[in-house]
């Protein structure tokens, strides 16, 4: 028997698009229309709905107005649209402009997108996996979108080109203040070298930029997601001068080179956006070492869905920050995340009903709203006296910005006992042990039970790529690694790193949040009443049924948000 082979129709219905399905469902397009367009688009390697707009046999409001209808979707109008509303930095830009789409509105766990051909699951799919949001789209015509997108484009390249360009002086404002006028730092090529250095540290998400002087060769390295990377190594005669130009611009003493110094400087992205640095001098052997940390203020502005607490342990944070007085301590490591989530908190609190100041050494994030004092040892500003200060200001909230000694834990301590909500810092491993500490520095017990409310401690673990692939973890590895046997029943599989273009090959993109969140229980207090220990509090957190960090850790590889490698290397058990 003769094998029967398809008709050409049926393998054109085939590679037809979801668009065209549709079209030709609904009788819009007739067969012969639906297969020569289908015929273009493999030729011609251009999406559907370029080829149908441009042969003409549907206008692009029709088809809108077709789209919206047929699909379900609301419809939108870009004409008189505002390009400031739209959100930033929401959807990667190659995304963007790979999958015509735009992020119109963030709320909640939910992104409205842009798009004009709804059939690209694709797109849907990516953005859903990049953001972790449930996406709503929403109809636009298909030229709008097109030029809206474009006009964006032209937006990023424009700053870009800005940035790059002669006139330095534009961008950084206030760099007249330079102590040493016949210091040779005019030189062209040093002002484009340093102004690449920084756009490529924002662009790959840096936190930290490194210049080290060495005998032989001169090093820059940034920190990406908690990891230093090897950047370039620019030539040695090049070091006094760059030193020298930052020193500038950053408001320092280019003619001191034996102590070390701290400024700050200002990068203007464009007229609505600019990042601030916060910049240290070291002299070492063979030059002045400087790391400057990018200070990015809309990091506080995220959102707590963001940080990547999960649902239980954030109901509990927002709980106990909106209660009237007493303490919530944050604890952990140097570059843990600290701060952006004590702004992200004050961020929540911010109305114009409260009076919120902070004392810090130096305030890293500008909060609009917001009194924030620098601490200054020099000048006798120290976190006692900017504390006592603060209490005759009429405060609600007050947030220190680390408690370092016992004077500074003592009123910091009163304050929250006599009505006011207090935030601060710690540096210990975790939750239990912030208490013990507190008893350390000759902080009363009864002080300590009566006044604070809610310790967290926290990590900060590398984020998988969307290159990710799944692995096979052994089940003896998995339990020694803290899972429960009940945890291993087959639902869900670890992923780990690859490496792609987008993530320079590591297999990590941005950071999430590991928390453990312990609320001050009444019988967490009895132990502190009788001078208990970290590891009884420990004990009876547990029972509370708080998680440790490793427990939190571990929810975020059987979510596949990270790799079990990560979460071991930041967590301690």
């Amino acid at each position: 028997m003769a094998a029967v082979l398809p008709s050409p129709a049926s393998n054109s219905t085939t590679s037809m698009s979801g668009l065209a399905r549709a079209l030709l469902q609904a009788g819009r397009l007739t067969s012969q229309q639906a297969e020569a367009l289908t015929k273009q688009v493999i030729a011609e390697k251009t999406p559907f709905i370029d080829v149908l707009l441009k042969s003409g046999p549907i206008d692009a409001r029709s088809l809108a107005a077709f789209c919206s209808d047929t699909f379900g979707y609301p419809m939108m109008d870009f004409t008189s649209f505002n390009i400031a509303a739209l959100p930033d930095k929401i959807i990667d830009p190659k995304l963007m402009q790979g999958q015509r789409v735009i992020a119109l509105a963030k709320r909640g766990n939910k992104i409205s997108v842009a798009i004009s051909d709804p059939t690209n699951t694709q797109a849907l799919d990516q953005i859903k996996f990049q953001t972790e949001l449930t996406v709503e789209p929403v109809i636009v015509e298909h030229p709008a979108l097109l030029q809206l997108i474009e006009k964006l484009t032209q937006n990023t390249e424009q700053n870009l080109n800005e940035l790059m360009g002669d006139e330095l002086e534009q961008n950084f404002p206030g760099e007249e203040a330079a102590t040493d006028p016949s210091a040779e730092i005019d030189d062209a090529p040093i002002v484009k070298f340093l102004q690449k250095i920084l756009i490529d540290a924002i662009n790959m998400g840096a936190s930290d930029l490194h210049f080290e002087p060495f005998e032989k060769f001169y090093r820059i390295r940034f920190r990406v997601d908690g990891v230093l990377r090897e950047i370039t190594q620019p030539p040695l005669a090049i070091k006094e001068k760059l030193a020298s130009r930052i020193k500038v611009i950053s408001k320092l003493d280019i003619s001191e080179k034996r102590v070390p110094q701290d400024g700050r400087m200002k990068l203007v992205m464009s007229k609505t956006k600019s990042i601030d640095f916060r910049v240290s001098t070291l002299p070492t052997l063979l030059g002045e070492k400087i790391v400057m940390r990018i200070l990015d203020a809309t990091q506080a502005q995220m959102g707590i869905e963001s940080l990547g607490y999960d649902p239980d342990q954030q109901e509990l944070l927002m709980s106990a920050i909106h209660r009237p007085y007493g303490m919530v301590l944050v604890t952990g490591p140097t570059g843990s995340g600290k701060t952006v989530s004590l702004y992200t908190c004050l961020n929540i609190l911010n109305k114009p009903g409260i009076n919120i100041a902070t004392a810090e050494d130096p305030a890293e994030i500008n909060l609009p709203g917001v009194n924030q004092v620098n601490v200054n040892d020099r000048a006798g500003l120290t976190f006692p006296v900017a504390l006592k200060a603060f209490l005759r200001q009429d405060p609600d909230i007050i947030m220190v910005g680390e408690i370092r000694d016992l004077e500074t834990a003592d009123i910091a301590i009163k304050a929250a006992q006599t009505g006011h909500m207090v935030f601060s810092t710690l540096h210990t491993n975790d939750a239990p042990a912030t208490l013990t500490r507190l008893m350390n520095m000759g902080v009363a017990p009864f002080n300590i039970a009566s006044s604070v409310i809610m310790i967290t401690a926290q990590r900060l673990a590398r984020r998988l790529c969307t290159c990710k692939e799944l692995t096979t973890i052994s089940d003896a590895l998995l339990l020694e690694a803290g899972f429960e046997v009940s945890d291993l029943d087959g639902t869900w599989q670890p992923y780990k790193p690859v490496g792609c273009e987008r993530c320079n090959g590591s297999g990590y993109k941005g950071r999430v949040g590991i928390y453990q969140i312990m609320p001050i229980t009444e019988n967490i207090e009895r132990i502190i009443l009788a001078h208990g220990t970290a590891l009884e509090i420990e004990a009876q957190a547990k029972l509370d049924g708080v998680k440790s960090l490793r427990e939190s850790g571990l929810i975020k590889v059987k979510k596949g948000l990270t790799s079990l490698e990560e979460v071991l290397g930041c967590t301690n058990e």
